[in-house]
């Protein structure tokens, strides 16, 4: 039809996070797709803490919710310390294992 628009929302993983359960596969998923960038699981993280609640991990981590932001964006450059606070108030933490590839 002519004259017909149609609007599309953005779609944002986070918002389809909903349970722990999906949060531990999203990251997983994320970690078999990418092992080695860091980059795309720090956007991970970003995600899964979109899908939480910015402002409480702020607190938690003690790091500014416009910090948190850059750092889990891909753009930032966060520090490994900056990377395990974050992991560690989401409630994971980060591991070494041996890569087999």
């Amino acid at each position: 039809m002519k004259g017909v628009r149609e609007n599309f929302s953005r779609y944002d993983t986070a918002d389809y996070l909903k349970t722990e359960a999906d949060i531990a596969a999203y990251l997983e998923a994320c970690a078999e797709e990418a092992p080695n960038d860091a980059t795309f699981m720090l956007k991970a993280l970003g995600t899964v803490a979109r899908a939480r609640n910015m402002s409480q991990l702020a607190e938690a981590t003690g790091m500014t919710r416009a910090g948190l932001y850059k750092a889990l964006s891909g753009e930032g450059n966060p520090s490994l310390a900056n990377t395990m606070k974050v992991a560690k108030a989401l409630g994971y933490r980060l591991a070494l294992v041996p890569d087999h590839d």
